[in-house]
């Protein structure tokens, strides 16, 4: 048999332990936890510049493009390579490629007859270096259809570049020539005009095609 004392004594611990839990249950009630902050470093402008900072975007490259991310930048943006091409750029290719190859072959199969057309007199010596200028033209023109169905700036840019190359050497020598030779027909006349049109047109698409369009 249980003594009284000892029930009692339970009946004690148990008050005890009632009241520490309610104590200590207030108590931790009435400790509040702050409210978490969140930080919003999409909209922390220094935050964003010191990350694109590390990571090495935000900034212009050696080609003035500025990179938005890091992907971009290892890829390439693909506004940098579309091409905002002048009006007729393609029509003057196909022009410049027509008629480079046309004239190859005519200097190929007849040399002597082009050699008349153009200083208006009869040459059988120079028959072999009329060819030779006939395969030049060929492989020019090999350029140009090239240039024509292509979609890269740079190559475009590189033909138009040949192109007007070729029609200032063709000026030069043309003009050296009939000073040499002390001719001044109209077919040479015409053909140096027409070297000077030709040679304006294609640094003027050259130099629209090279300009950088503007940032929107």
């Amino acid at each position: 048999m249980s003594s009284p004392g000892f029930f009692t004594h339970l009946r004690g611990t148990a008050s005890l332990g009632t009241a520490y839990c309610l104590l200590g249950g207030s108590s931790m009630a009435a400790k509040t936890h702050p409210p978490l902050m969140k930080k919003h470093s999409q909209t922390d402008l220094v935050s964003r510049l010191k990350t694109r900072k590390i990571l090495g975007v935000g900034g212009e490259d050696d080609d003035g493009e500025v990179h938005r991310s890091k992907i971009s930048q290892m890829l390439g943006n693909e506004i940098k390579f579309a091409v905002r091409e002048p009006v007729g750029l393609r029509i003057w290719i196909l022009f410049s490629a027509v008629a480079f190859t046309v004239m190859a072959l005519m200097a190929l199969a007849f040399p002597n007859q082009l050699y008349e057309v153009v200083f208006e007199r009869e040459e059988t010596a120079t028959s072999v270096s009329i060819r030779l200028y006939g395969g030049a033209l060929l492989s020019l023109s090999l350029i140009m259809w090239n240039g024509l169905y292509t979609a890269e700036k740079v190559i475009i840019q590189w033909t138009l570049l040949s192109e007007a190359c070729y029609f200032a050497v063709q000026f030069l020598v043309t003009s050296v020539t009939l000073v040499e030779l002390g001719l001044l027909s109209n077919h040479a006349i015409i053909l140096l005009l027409s070297r000077i049109v030709f040679l304006t047109i294609s640094l003027s698409y050259y130099y629209h095609l090279g300009r950088r369009p503007k940032k929107i």
